[in-house]
């Protein structure tokens, strides 16, 4: 693609804001490591609402999401369970109040919360190490991916995907390790402002380009339904025949049973609270439990109508405008590039730029955000409480650029290994997480489960996630999970009842901070007993019932801007009655309740 000089100036114009507000920034970030990693406490919650929201409005994630639009239609909508989506509505209904008041700097600290600080505790502390880290590599390979391809369709030079991705990360890495969360933060705010009019201005164009009856015509029957049953009944033959091959690659024919896995999986990994990530890591940067929550609703809110307008947009310009292209390609031709050659063919002069820029800026803070998060785990859990306990601040803030790096590489090289943005995917989130389901969901809800259930738990998921490609290589790893989820249960009540129980003094401190709810009934005696004004956690049916309305107000929050691109007016208005009904219900049965 031979880009129009307007759309040159626009995107550097765009790189070089971005670099020089994030070195700009630094001075903040590098004072000290509470600074560097978690902005000193002092950002607002809807910056780090709208940060999140940007970090996860990655360019990986959306090529995976129009390719699966265009492939399935409003069924699409429930793909993104695989990872699963909702989590976010755990988040801001309980556990990010559960996690934030625990005020530590990481996920791997927040142990010591639980467990204490004994060698079942630092062994617990070390598995959470290393999991942040091993996973940091996969999203670092993801974001690889991502931009790589995207970058070979744009660029005018002949040089290969995984050379663009790897200058692009070269000069990314720059202001994300010098900036810290300040630079990140800041910076991933205007990327979201530019890629929301983007995104919007994409799906404006698909309404005026593509009418409801090209669309008919160009989309199998079942397509513009949001219902499924246990088979798919999405037949492409004759309209684009190798669509059919990639729902047999996919394994998504018994679409029903998928789902239900998927649900399954996710509320399983969603009760069990945030992997040790850049979402982690702007909880414990929120000023207060409160302002977790809410910053953790707003994600949801502010995120899934841009990146649907788009994603929508650009499915339906490649179906009615690409169909016969892509029918005379065959087999040969890579989903993966729908989004890239949609925008390279629909969207005019100077939105290009801005739309390329606001993609660019995806990929930045995706990239950003692990890159930021992962070396607090390293820094401030391995080298600072074991090799150097009493050095200063900027000696650990020096260490985590070299951390920082080193990740960077080793994602780089994870990626160059790797085929497909899919596969990728399906590993970090199916297979990884996966394994980590069973021991976290036992920390919060099961009084007796103590560190070394929680190492030998861990040690069990982990080393199954990373088995798994090796020893089951034609497996889905969605399909996988209960196989994983066994692993870690089987190592995590193992090890907790071949071990003694944790002291009440840590136990009892725990509760009494956190207030979890679930089985922990002796605890809660005793600290009622040495507390009697103590109020134990009751909300329990009241948090169940506002995580199911807030998963079908999410899920609506996703359909709506489908609908209305797809120019199905009544389906986006019975959408948005189930915003504005489940809005009020989030409002008053969850907001106005959260404690102060």
């Amino acid at each position: 693609m031979i880009l129009s000089w307007i759309d040159i100036v626009v995107i550097l114009a765009y790189l070089v804001s971005v670099l020089l507000i994030g070195l700009y920034i630094s001075k903040r970030a590098s004072r000290d490591m509470d600074s560097y990693f978690l902005g000193g406490k002092t950002i607002p919650w809807w910056a780090l609402g709208v940060s999140n929201a940007s970090g996860m409005f990655d360019i990986a994630g959306t090529m995976w999401l129009v390719s699966m639009c265009f492939v399935y239609g409003l069924k699409s909508a429930w793909l993104p369970w695989i990872w699963p989506i909702f989590n976010q509505i755990f988040l801001m209904i309980y556990l990010s109040v559960w996690l934030r008041r625990s005020n530590v700097m990481t996920g791997a600290q927040w142990m010591e919360t639980r467990f204490g600080t004994g060698k079942g505790a630092q062994l617990s502390q070390m598995v959470v190490v290393v999991f942040a880290l091993v996973s940091a590599i996969g999203f670092i390979a993801y974001a690889f991916k991502g931009i790589g391809k995207f970058a070979a369709i744009f660029f005018p030079w002949e040089i290969s995907p995984d050379i663009y991705a790897l200058i692009i990360f070269s000069v990314t890495t720059v202001y994300v390790v010098k900036g810290g969360m300040y630079s990140v933060v800041f910076t991933e705010i205007l990327q979201f402002i530019i890629m929301t009019i983007a995104a919007v201005s994409v799906g404006v164009i698909a309404m005026y380009m593509v009418s409801p009856e090209q669309l008919a015509a160009a989309t199998p029957e079942g397509w513009d339904s949001l219902l499924f049953s246990w088979q798919l009944d999405l037949n492409w033959q004759g309209l684009i025949d190798s669509v059919n091959v990639k729902v047999e690659e996919d394994g998504l024919e018994l679409f029903g049973l998928m789902i239900m896995m998927m649900l399954f999986k996710g509320v399983l990994s969603s009760m069990a609270g945030p992997v040790p990530n850049y979402d982690m890591q702007r909880i414990l940067a929120t000023k207060s439990p409160k302002d977790a929550a809410k910053m953790s609703g707003l994600v949801s809110l502010v995120m899934f109508f841009p990146r649907y307008m788009m994603v929508a947009g650009l499915s339906i310009l490649a179906i009615v405008y690409m169909g016969p292209d892509i029918q005379a390609q065959g087999k040969q031709f890579d989903f993966e590039q729908i989004l890239p050659f949609a925008i390279n063919n629909f969207v005019p002069v100077g939105l290009t730029g801005l739309l390329i820029a606001g993609l660019l800026a995806a990929f930045m803070s995706t990239f950003a955000a692990s890159v930021n998060a992962a070396p607090a785990y390293f820094v401030n859990d391995i080298y600072r409480r074991y090799f150097r306990p009493d050095a200063d601040s900027r000696a650990y803030v020096r260490m985590s650029y070299i951390v920082s790096v080193l990740l960077v590489v080793l994602g780089m090289g994870l990626g160059l290994m790797l085929g497909s943005i899919n596969a990728i995917m399906q590993w970090i989130f199916a297979a990884l997480f996966g394994g980590y389901a069973a021991a976290n969901l036992l920390k919060w809800h099961w009084w007796r489960f103590n560190a070394y259930g929680y190492f030998w738990g861990m040690l069990a998921g982990l080393i199954g996630a990373l088995v798994l490609p090796i020893a089951l290589p034609d497996t889905q790893p969605l399909m996988a999970f209960p196989l994983l989820l066994l692993f870690g249960l089987i190592g995590s009540i193992a090890g907790t009842l071949l071990t003694p129980v944790e002291s009440d003094e840590v136990l009892c401190e725990f509760y009494r901070t956190v207030k979890p709810w679930g089985f922990w009934g002796p605890i809660r005696d005793k600290v009622m007993e040495q507390d009697p004004d103590f109020v134990p956690n009751k909300e329990f049916s009241r948090d169940l019932v506002n995580v199911v309305v807030g998963i079908v107000w999410q899920l609506a929050l996703v359909v709506m801007p489908i609908y209305l691109v797809i120019q199905q007016w009544w389906s986006m208005l019975a959408a948005f009655a189930v915003i504005a009904v489940t809005s009020w219900v989030l409002k008053k049965n969850w907001l106005d309740k959260l404690p102060e």
